[in-house]
């Protein structure tokens, strides 16, 4: 997993690069204090940018770098626990977030559980995070009838909010490219779009509509 770290702090940001470089597959490409840095080190591939948000962020400066980079995994460092501070990282383009008690171990996990699509929080955040989404004009109610996603289609949902290619998500689910086209396509239908775009989007802004599309909650670890 290569990694990028946006801190203004420096101690903070060495700290971490000696916990994280080199341990369990993971590898630190660069340590940046600002965004503009950060796009300088975008230049080189990453799947993950830890940024920190323990001093606030900017919401724009978020939602243009994953509009940029839409297979990268953005995770906000240091959040307070709040579902209004949640909510505004998801729709800033956080994929996930570390609380600020969080361990290194926890850290790590999360790292793992974005990169491979996946949310990790509490339960108290995820009834928030539902409840929200219920409520948000983002993501309007689905007719009752023919809108529920196969679990197939879930998993390519999932994958398409990471930004994969159709050929990537035929070697990910071990498919053909043309049964990947064919689930895209039913997607497309249920979730009333006609842009691969438009599903990445909507599965980006709300990371857990895969599951509730399959009438399925996806598991949260404690």
């Amino acid at each position: 997993m290569r990694i990028i770290i946006l801190t203004p702090i420096r101690l903070l940001g060495e700290g971490l690069v000696t916990c994280l470089d080199g341990r369990e597959d993971v590898c630190v490409e660069a340590l940046v204090s600002d965004f503009g840095a950060l796009r300088r080190a975008l230049s080189r591939p990453a799947d993950v940018v830890l940024v920190d948000v323990s001093a606030g962020f900017d919401p724009e400066e978020v939602r243009a770098v994953a509009a940029e980079h839409p297979a990268l995994r953005l995770i906000a460092l240091g959040l307070r626990e709040q579902r209004d501070d949640v909510i505004r990282c998801g729709r800033a383009g956080f994929a996930a977030y570390v609380p600020r008690d969080a361990s290194l171990e926890i850290l790590r996990g999360a790292m793992a559980a974005a990169v491979a699509g996946r949310l990790t929080c509490s339960p108290e955040i995820a009834c928030s995070l539902l409840r929200e989404l219920f409520r948000s004009p983002a993501v309007p109610p689905m007719e009752a009838n023919n809108n529920d996603l196969t679990r197939r289609e879930g998993d390519v949902l999932r994958l398409l909010g990471r930004g994969l290619s159709n050929k990537e998500i035929a070697r990910e689910l071990r498919v053909s490219v043309g049964t990947v086209k064919h689930h895209v396509h039913s997607i497309l239908g249920k979730l009333g779009v006609t842009r691969r775009t438009h599903a990445m989007r909507r599965v980006r802004e709300a990371p857990w509509i895969a599951y509730l599309l399959m009438n399925v909650l996806p598991s949260i670890p404690l």
